[in-house]
């Protein structure tokens, strides 16, 4: 193997350069629970293991575990839930979610997250994948389940009732220890919810030894008040794969995990929640960065204790991350690739890798790579440009549920296939041109739309911007490109944006046509929604108005 890049000329694979992490044998029965357990220091950590941190509540670790195992024991005995059952949860960020998730853990059972912002349609798609026992909610969500026909049936727990909160006190008598339910590393934990290749939602199997390993390969940043505890800010959502997997890693890495639970608070409550809680590093997703590097909740001087940044869940632009530089020069800013199928893939370690801004750092502990032709399939090297495909650890078991088990994401040798067009350089980073179902065909070329839109973000005036294909007769698709302009500069042309663009790209690549909006429409996590565009185009193209 290549000591600097990481390839191996005999495999033709990539591996990580990371120091290997110490998971336990793969044949030994543990559920994640235990493993986390086995890894807390003794006498427990003084320090809160979780914090509320719009509100400022806070859970001890010996309130957490007594919790944990009073819930177990309720679940078990009051409830009926055993092992191998799906639980649906349906509820927004609070202290009772992370006692709820590790409880169910501990028993076998299977997590099933569902955004509380899911209509009654998502909540019903997500129960015929899923195929739950029992569903928890709260008094604000719990109308979508009952409007969900086939969930009508099912037993429902709410999170904000009297009867909860007697299962998290009233059953230490009945609590063991921990309880030992027979649990493998390979059996299922969780079941999240991913778009993968298709749009279509999927249900994704991910294994006790997935959470396990995602809790190992991301470090924490150390404090820079030496004794200090590491306080890390959850900007994410607990139900999504990057934020219950981060929630369970604050766990095992007895850190105080502060949760963000104030509604709608958007940016503005996260940023305002990392100065309150004196956070030593974050775990946001793009929107949240960006808003930083333009001086939204103040500089420096107001996240004194700040000493790294996390940003997940969707691409970051250049410019962001470049701005977030120089605003922040002293906090890093680790970007990473992941995925609800793949796990963490690849992460930024370090003040020098934090500034490789356009790539995604370096492959995780654990994790095996290989770039492949889009075309005759062949293994690539270095710089060389093809599909991702990883095995590792994190790697999720499959998809269940319906017909999803005929979805093909893996190859005949067990390789998770991403969809992501990559390239590896001779240091070992990583480098996702885009998304292979989103490149625009043009002519006989391939274009990228991320390429353009890190271009046009770093266009003055411009707020945010997206590119999508636009069909044509002649040359197949040309790249359109919506574009949102800041308030001051509203004088900004397209012809402007459009001579700007060609100045910096090949000619192929040129925008072809520009339309300013008010908005580009993204989720919390940053993620573009390029369906919504595409539906504009059809629609502007029917009516004549592009």
């Amino acid at each position: 193997m290549d000591p600097r890049s990481g390839f191996c000329p005999a495999t033709r694979t990539f591996r990580s350069l990371r120091p290997p992490i110490p998971l336990p044998p793969a044949e030994a029965p543990l559920s994640f629970p235990s493993f986390a357990l086995s890894r807390l220091p003794s006498p427990l950590p003084a320090h809160p293991a979780f914090l509320d941190a719009s509100t400022g509540a806070k859970l001890s670790f010996p309130a957490l575990l007594a919790r944990a195992r009073s819930l177990a024991a309720a679940l078990r005995g009051a409830l009926g839930v055993s092992k191998g059952d799906v639980a649906l949860v349906l509820a927004p960020p609070s202290l009772h979610v992370p006692v709820l998730y590790l409880a169910l853990l501990s028993i076998g059972a299977v997590v099933s997250p569902v955004s509380p912002l899911s209509t009654a349609a998502d909540v019903a798609r997500a129960a015929g994948l899923c195929n739950p026992s029992i569903i928890f909610a709260t008094a604000a969500t719990v109308s979508k389940v009952r409007a969900a026909g086939r969930t009508k049936k099912l037993a429902v727990v709410l999170l904000d009732s009297p009867q909860f909160e007697s299962f998290l006190h009233g059953h230490h008598e009945m609590a063991e220890d921990w309880p030992e339910a027979g649990v493998r590393q390979s059996d299922v934990a969780a079941i999240g919810y991913s778009s993968g290749t298709t749009g279509r939602t999927k249900a994704v199997a991910q294994s006790h030894r997935r959470l396990i390993a995602s809790s190992l390969q991301v470090r924490a940043a150390p404090p820079r008040t030496p004794g200090a505890h590491v306080v890390t800010l959850l900007g994410v959502p607990t139900f999504h794969a990057y934020g219950f997997h981060m929630l369970m890693r604050g766990f095992v890495m007895a850190e105080t995990t502060a949760v963000v639970t104030a509604p709608r608070g958007g940016v503005e409550g996260v940023l305002a929640a990392a100065a309150r809680c004196g956070a030593t590093q974050m775990f946001v997703a793009p929107p949240v960065v960006v808003a930083m590097a333009r001086g939204e909740g103040g500089g420096p001087e107001g996240f004194p204790d700040l000493v790294r940044v996390d940003c997940g869940g969707a691409p970051l632009s250049a410019a962001a991350a470049s701005a977030f530089h120089e605003r922040f020069p002293d906090v890093e800013l680790s970007l990473a690739l992941g995925s609800t199928e793949g796990g963490v893939i690849s992460k930024m370690v370090g003040h020098e890798e934090c500034h490789r801004i356009k790539s995604t750092g370096r492959l995780c502990s654990g994790v095996e790579a290989k770039v492949v032709d889009t075309i005759s399939g062949r293994l690539l090297s270095t710089n060389e440009q093809g599909e991702l495909c990883i095995r590792g650890p994190s790697v999720m078991l499959g998809y269940v549920g319906s017909n999803e088990k005929e979805v093909c994401a893996f190859d005949c040798d067990g390789w998770l296939r991403t969809g992501d067009l990559c390239y590896f350089d001779e240091d070992g980073f990583l480098y996702i041109v885009d998304r292979l179902k989103d490149l625009i065909k043009y002519k006989a070329y391939q274009v990228a739309p991320a390429e353009l839109e890190n271009v046009l973000h770093s266009i003055p005036g411009i707020f945010d911007a997206a590119v999508i294909p636009y069909p044509d007769e002649k040359v197949g698709q040309l790249p359109i490109a919506f574009v949102a302009r800041q308030n001051e500069s509203n004088n900004l042309t397209k012809e402007q944006v459009m001579e700007f663009v060609a100045n910096q790209v090949a000619p192929y690549k040129k925008i072809r046509k520009v339309v300013f909006v008010d908005s580009i429409p993204r989720l919390p996590s940053g993620k573009l929604l390029r369906r919504e565009l595409h539906k504009y185009v059809t629609h502007s193209k029917s009516t004549s108005r592009l």
